[in-house]
């Protein structure tokens, strides 16, 4: 699979698992139109611009550049079906032809600008990013392979040219001229930091784990970090310290100072946390503000480590509650927000 291809294909797998079936069927009834000819395919594979993904066309003959948002697409020429995009053949009276589209999805938001799902920007002149329902991807637009040493050119060095995007490959056997500014970059120096919100915690109650991903590290890669959570005590009987006259607690407070427990181990420092609470009309409690900090955890063996754990700020009240299984509810519906480190 190609490194472009790869990436759109990790960022869209759980979207494409919903797309809707009259999307499928037409794509179906298109497929069935015309492949009767012999599959004859060039020797080497098109070379398709940075963020475009390489893919087969329509009748699984031949790898095509994909077409993107907004461009026309027919059988042969098909969409970039790792942006979540598809052929829509009743916006032209040609049906052979119709223009890519967009599967419904959440936009993005990068800096001041919003961007919709399946849409391409560039952020910089050395990025080329996509929104897939909510989420940004982006591939740098600018070669990464460092320049191997060679009889002709000895010592290369990166260099930024006025002008020019990308830096540039010159070989210093003699000083470089003024107008040459050396570049001495790290990935982090050049990285457009990603980070998507936390996870629901995976317990409703008792510890449990939520995770996100971002790209936050020196290397700019895209990595899944955890912390582990307590959204309530599984003992606790909270309906009965609800006032009179209401009917929910919000965030109540822990009465008695307690430690955590992990795995038979237990947090060597005293906590006293807030949780989410519930209520008598059908509504449930989850957290909406949190922040995130190190806990550590002594064990009966003697042992000692460290954990990542969420400490809950303020919850919401509301009725989009998740059912079993309804994963998906629970992470378009509901969004954490103001989560940051802590020391506490």
């Amino acid at each position: 699979m190609e490194p472009l291809t790869e990436l759109w294909w990790r960022l869209t797998t759980c979207f494409l698992r919903r797309t809707p079936v009259s999307v499928l069927v037409s794509m179906c009834q298109t497929v069935s139109q015309d492949c009767s000819q012999t599959c004859s395919c060039p020797a080497d594979p098109p070379r398709c611009p940075v963020g475009t993904s390489l893919v087969l066309d329509g009748c699984g003959c031949c790898k095509v550049c994909a077409r993107q948002l907004r461009e026309p697409c027919s059988l042969l020429e098909p969409c970039d079906h790792h942006k979540d995009l598809y052929c829509d053949y009743t916006l032209l009276s040609d049906t052979q032809t119709g223009v890519c589209m967009a599967q419904d999805g959440q936009p993005c938001v990068l800096g001041r600008r919003t961007y919709g799902s399946g849409e391409s920007f560039r952020p910089t002149c050395k990025h080329q990013c996509v929104c897939m329902n909510g989420e940004i991807g982006c591939v740098p637009t600018c070669p990464t392979k460092a320049r191997p040493p060679s009889p002709d050119c000895p010592y290369p060095r990166p260099v930024h040219i006025p002008g020019k995007c990308c830096e540039d490959w010159v070989c210093h056997q003699t000083p470089p001229e003024r107008h040459y500014q050396a570049v001495t970059e790290s990935p982090r120096e050049n990285c457009i930091v990603q980070t998507t919100a936390w996870s629901e915690c995976s317990a409703s109650c008792g510890m449990g784990v939520s995770s996100r991903v971002t790209n936050d590290n020196r290397r700019c890669q895209l990595e899944r970090q955890t912390r582990i959570c307590m959204v309530r005590p599984c003992s606790s009987q909270q309906e009965r310290d609800i006032r009179k006259g209401k009917k929910c607690i919000r965030t109540p407070r822990a009465q008695l100072w307690m430690r955590f427990r992990l795995s038979g181990c237990s947090s060597s420092r005293l906590y006293r946390p807030r949780f989410c609470g519930v209520c008598t009309d059908g509504r449930c409690c989850t957290p909406s503000t949190s922040v995130t900090a190190s806990v550590e955890f002594r064990c009966p063996e003697g042992d000692v480590f460290t954990r990542k754990m969420m400490f809950i700020k303020t919850c919401s009240c509301h009725h989009h509650c998740q059912q079993d299984n309804d994963i998906f509810l629970a992470s378009s519906a509901r969004r954490m927000s103001g989560d940051y480190d802590s020391t506490l």
